[in-house]
């Protein structure tokens, strides 16, 4: 019996160390793996952009919203008068604007009148001097009196006198186009003041509802209705489910042969019926301990090489349902394989 059982066992070890072999030259030798991995999300908190009274919330903690759904409303009753107001203005510059650029157009009106004034003077005093001219003939000739010619030339000094009133008046309502621009040209810088106060008035208005940037889950929320908030405070977070991504930090020993596009395989601890695959999609341009709140000086004379980390962000795949079961911040394994998978771009 043991001469059967002895031969069994070395051919079963027999087996196994070639099994052995054989994985690690066509499998295990192409996989590098860390257990410093987990899962993440782009997580947005929601702050509020001005000061002022929660009056209405309409989510809770842990519920799935949509993008532009309504997460929490401000109470804007000193803000709707103040947005009123704003266009109240608007529409009064828009009023001034209207009336300067009328009085505008009158004006061009009355400078063609005051043209025409003067060319019906100059008119006059060519006819006076004409006239002036052929009593001063028949004077010569005693036909008419000295003084029919005297007041022939007092027709001519009257008509240079109209001549001149017309120049000047004409003048005049040239001058005040530039008055009437300049007026113009303020009213329009008013209603471009008002419109401004308008526009800030209303994005109050807007800003005291806050809306979900994207599809997600609502939590860590920490106001009540009531409560007064700060410009700035936060009052939510929303988690962008199932739209999550797995960051796993390697050694830098590790990552030699690491390019993008190699194929992952991920372990969830939380879930481990489950098996999760994925690509690499981008390595970080510095190793973790650099982006820490004090990254480390070497340059004194106490120093101990540790070996660092190299972030590795890996792109999920597979069914919603899935993924949906992944939370921010799950712990996860990773195992990466080194041989070339697609070719594709880092982003």
């Amino acid at each position: 019996m043991r001469k059967r059982i002895l031969p069994a066992i070395g051919a079963l070890a027999g087996v196994v160390l070639v099994y052995l072999g054989a994985m690690w030259l066509l499998v295990w030798r192409f996989e590098v793996s860390t257990e410093d991995a987990y899962v993440q999300a782009d997580i947005a908190a929601i702050v509020t952009k001005l000061p002022g009274y929660v009056s209405t919330i309409r989510v809770k903690d842990n519920q799935p919203v949509k993008a532009g759904d309504v997460l929490l409303e401000l109470d804007a009753s000193d803000i709707k008068p103040k947005a009123d107001q704003a266009a109240a203005a608007v529409e009064a510059r828009k009023a001034a604007v209207a009336n300067a650029r009328a009085r505008l157009k009158l004006q061009q009106a009355m400078i063609d009148q005051a043209a025409a004034g003067l060319q019906s003077a100059r008119a006059d005093a060519d006819r006076a001097r004409a006239d002036a001219r052929r009593y001063e003939a028949l004077a010569a000739r005693g036909i008419v009196s000295r003084q029919r010619q005297d007041l022939a030339d007092a027709d001519i000094a009257r008509g240079q006198a109209a001549v001149a009133r017309a120049v000047a008046a004409l003048q005049a309502e040239r001058d005040q186009v530039d008055v009437l621009a300049s007026t113009l040209g303020q009213a329009e810088a008013d209603l471009k003041q008002a419109e401004a106060q308008l526009a800030l008035a209303q994005a109050d208005l807007t800003n005291a509802t806050i809306r979900a940037p994207f599809d997600g889950v609502v939590g860590n929320r920490t106001v009540q209705t009531g409560q007064f908030v700060r410009a700035g405070y936060q009052v939510m977070v929303v988690v962008p489910l199932p739209a999550v991504y797995v960051v796993a930090n390697f050694k830098e020993t590790q990552i030699e042969a690491m390019a993008v596009g190699q194929r992952a395989a991920i372990h969830v601890d939380a879930l481990p019926d489950e098996a999760y695959v994925g690509e690499i999609e981008s390595l970080a341009p510095a190793s973790g301990s650099l982006f820490s709140l004090l990254p480390p000086e070497n340059a004194s004379g106490n120093f101990t090489k540790i070996v660092q980390r190299i972030p590795v962000r890996i792109r999920l795949e597979g069914a919603v349902d899935q993924l949906s079961r992944l939370r921010a911040g799950m712990s996860v394994g990773v195992t990466v394989d080194l041989r070339p998978g697609p070719s594709k771009a880092a982003p």
